[in-house]
């Protein structure tokens, strides 16, 4: 398997949003009433904002019993489970292509696969919308983005390890009672 060097950025794509559609219609028949609601985030959700060309979604299943069920039906269309992370609580994380090669190596979806009761679920949703409401902080978690896309020199590892303290310092603009 062919791991990225670098993360590539890119100016906003008109086409992320049906991106999305797809493949939030693709979960949804595909695990048949365990994921009941799938929802678009990152900086692929907010229009107009340089990202990373990966379709970032949240996946609920009702019940935490149905994850490994619900992870092996969404495998099942092309996509990979990641190791688990610290940071987004009990989610199962799933990256697509299943594969990646010499002519497809970074991954163009990724799938947060949790339980209805995961603060995660609200968290992700709370800053998705703070930055589709507030422009003045969509453009400074963009510059923040774009800083330590050039600190890493797109490393991945050390970039996602950065882009996690933008994503503490805008929960921490949330309002107290969002949850």
């Amino acid at each position: 398997m062919m791991v990225p060097t670098t993360v590539p950025l890119m100016h906003y794509d008109p086409s992320w949003p049906q991106q999305f559609e797809q493949t939030r219609s693709n979960i949804l028949a595909a695990c048949d009433g365990l994921v009941v609601a799938v929802e678009h985030i990152g900086g692929t959700a907010i229009s107009g904002l340089i990202a990373r060309p990966t379709i970032d979604a949240v996946a609920m299943v009702a019940e935490s019993d149905s994850i490994p069920t619900a992870a092996l039906l969404i495998e099942g269309l092309n996509y990979r489970v990641q190791p688990k992370t610290s940071w987004c609580d009990s989610a199962w994380v799933l990256t697509k292509p299943r594969y990646l090669s010499s002519t497809q190596t970074a991954t163009n979806r990724c799938i947060y696969l949790l339980a209805s009761e995961s603060p995660f679920w609200k968290s992700a949703l709370a800053i998705r919308d703070l930055l589709r409401r507030d422009r003045r902080a969509a453009i400074d978690f963009e510059q923040a983005k774009l800083q330590s896309w050039k600190e890493s020199e797109g490393d991945l590892e050390r970039y996602n390890s950065e882009k996690a303290e933008i994503f503490a310092q805008l929960h921490s603009m949330l309002p107290p009672d969002f949850s």
